[in-house]
């Protein structure tokens, strides 16, 4: 049996969750980079470690935005963060990942109807669990 306290939520985590319409064409989405800048973006506001970092995205491939029109896209990005953060910090950390989410895709923006969206999310310790070892594999790098 796990002790408790290994999985007992890790307040610093952030995880990033990226949908996105499947007509959008994954080049000029480009995950990957996205991922790193909101990385970057993370680590860089000091309230998020490295090890508790994550990103994550679903192409969804029904979906419906404004009248139908076929051209049209989105793409939502959804920060889960472990409680313990100050309203202004987490207002700062919210306006730099939207603005990096923003700033991306600002070429495709340009070129179609495109919704971009973002919400951040603060987890209740009472009711998030992880377990982690990779700060010390981060450690040994």
């Amino acid at each position: 049996s796990i002790s408790l306290d290994l999985i007992i939520a890790d307040l610093p985590m952030a995880h990033f969750i990226v949908e996105y319409s499947a007509n959008l064409d994954d080049n000029a989405v480009d995950l990957p980079d996205l991922f790193d800048k909101l990385h970057q973006a993370a680590v860089a506001t000091e309230l998020f470690p490295l090890a508790g970092i994550r990103s994550r995205a679903h192409r969804c491939e029904h979906f419906r935005v404004a009248d139908g029109d076929s051209h049209y896209g989105f793409v939502h990005l959804q920060v889960k963060v472990g409680a313990g953060r100050s309203e202004q910090q987490l207002q700062t950390a919210a306006q730099a990942f939207f603005d990096v989410l923003s700033d991306h895709l600002q070429a495709l923006y340009q070129q179609q109807g495109l919704a971009i969206s973002f919400e951040m999310t603060e987890l209740p310790t009472t009711l998030k669990y992880n377990q982690n070892n990779l700060r010390d594999y981060l450690a040994r790098k």
